[in-house]
Order: C-alpha cells, then structure tokens, then sequence
C-alpha cells in the first residue's frame, strides 16, 4: 500500500526540496520527494508531493509540514507504482532543439531533436518550470546564433540537464556542475549514466562537485569560464554578480535564470557593475525571464 502527502509551499521551498536535512529524519524509508507548479499564472505556488510505501507517521507528517506552508493532505493510492504515476502528470517539454522525457514517455521522442531523460526525482530541474525550458531555449539560440564556448561551469545544477544541453551544443567543451546540494550531485551522476554524458575532467567531458555559489577548488582551477549558467534565484543570482565576473574569460557569457520580470532591474543593475551587459536581440518577455549578459 502506497500513499502520498501533498504540502502547498511556495517556490523558494519547492527548489530546496530533496537536501539532505529534507530526509534524514526518515530512517532508511524516506519517501521520494516531487515538487509541483499545479498553476503557472500563481508562480508562487508549489506544492510538494511525498511518496511512501506505507502509511506516514505523525512525526513524519509534522516534518513534512515543516518544508511548506500549509497542512499536509494524505492520500491512499493503494497497490499502483506511485513512481509512474508521479511521473505520468510530467509531460515531455519541446525547448528549441531538445526534448526531455521522463521514462514513462521514452517512447515519443519526435525525429531530429536531442532527448534527455530525467526522471522526476528530488533533485529540482526536470524542464518543466518555464525557467528551464527557457535556458534551453537560449543555449539553442546562443549556438545557432554562432556562439563557441570551450569551458563552462552550470552553477545549481539540480538533475544536470542544463550541463547534458551545454555540452550536446557544444561537444568538445570541458564543463562543470555544481550544487550546494549533495543529493542534486548524485542525482546528476545518475542522470549523466542514463543520457551517455561521460563524466571526467576532459574535453566533451561533465566534471561534478558538491559547490556553495563559486567556493570550490575545482571551479577555481577551471576559471575563466567563458560560459557561466546559473537558474536558481533572484537574491543569489545579484549575490553572486562579483563572483560569477571574476570567474568570467574576456568576452565570455553568463545565462541567468529563475527570476521574476519584476526582479530583472535589479539583477542587471548587479551584473551592469561589474561590467557585464545585456546581449543584443535577447528576448525578455514573459513572467520567467532569462538574461544572458556579456563581458
């Protein structure tokens, strides 16, 4: 018997879903954790879904309240796969060149895109939160557009899935990802497995490390980035302008995502003094925008 407890959060609280602190009160049983958009016109409200393969406990139901807003709802699903039907809500997303599926729709990969696997899981990033889809859909611009990048860091990586992109445009790149959250990591390894990304510290190679913003020895030593990806939030996002400048090559490009067109002000002016610009021609329309900002 199988069931799932929904918390309504918001979506700071929905991208932190799936750390370690997330689980560990959960002894060897921890549910999978799903986070949820039901209504892209309220983008601040989220719900988190958590499945477990017996009923939840009362302890277990307070932690569980303690990652949202709102009282859980509990829900017998009886003897179904739970992982399916998680999944089977997730529509595959079209974002320029690339299509990405979770399982339950490996099947229906259209001729002529790039697919990518990623199983919904608790790691944050499938494809489905316009922020997503939207760096998709500049990488794809960027290349088409003639833009070369030969060393590029993925800052909050979440599943991976903005690196797999990076290095299918760009497939003698060296790329990095990295994330605040060891789960996330994990996750990227497992989803570089199920996609054919090699791993390692070569060209056309993804290199992983558990990273907080840009504190890491690896990011240090592969600076300067001349493609610097980063769709998390808008406060880190201003919080690491001198960071991501620094660690920039001459010329080099910084994609920003997971902002509010209510907060774009306010990150370019960050990135603006430090001498970055905005690209010409980008689009910024749309509640979800994503900046891509030059040297």
């Amino acid at each position: 018997m199988s069931f799932r407890v929904t918390i309504p959060c918001t979506r700071a609280q929905a991208e932190a879903v799936g750390s370690a602190d997330d689980v560990r009160g959960f002894g060897d049983d921890p549910p999978v954790l799903v986070a949820d958009e039901p209504d892209p016109a309220k983008p601040d409200d989220w719900l988190i879904h958590a499945y477990f393969e017996r009923a939840p406990g009362e302890g277990e139901l307070a932690q569980l309240a303690a990652l949202g807003v709102g009282e859980p709802y509990v829900e017998k699903l009886g003897e179904a796969d739970w992982v399916t039907m998680s999944q089977a809500g997730l529509q595959p997303i079209r974002a320029g060149r690339f299509y990405v599926h979770t399982p339950t729709h490996a099947g229906t990969v259209p001729p002529g895109t790039v697919p990518f696997e990623i199983d919904a899981s608790l790691a944050f990033g499938t494809g489905q939160h316009a922020t997503t889809a939207g760096c998709l859909e500049a990488l794809d611009r960027l290349q088409r557009a003639g833009g070369a990048y030969s060393n590029i860091a993925d800052i909050g990586t979440g599943t991976g899935l903005l690196a797999f992109a990076a290095l299918a445009l760009w497939p003698d790149a060296k790329c990095i990802a990295t994330d605040i959250d060891a789960i996330a990591v994990e996750v990227t390894r497992e989803n570089a497995a199920i996609n054919g990304i090699r791993l390692g510290h070569g060209a056309g190679e993804l290199l992983l490390t558990e990273a907080e913003g840009m504190r890491s020895p690896l990011l240090a030593a592969r600076a300067p980035f001349d493609l610097i990806i980063a769709n998390i939030l808008a406060g880190p996002l201003i919080e690491l302008a001198p960071d991501f400048a620094n660690a920039l090559a001459p010329g080099g490009t910084v994609m920003l995502a997971g902002l509010l067109d209510s907060q774009t002000v306010g990150v370019i002016r960050a990135y603006a003094a430090e001498g970055l610009s905005l690209a010409e021609g980008q689009p910024l329309s749309g509640e979800w925008p994503v900046l891509v900002l030059t040297a």
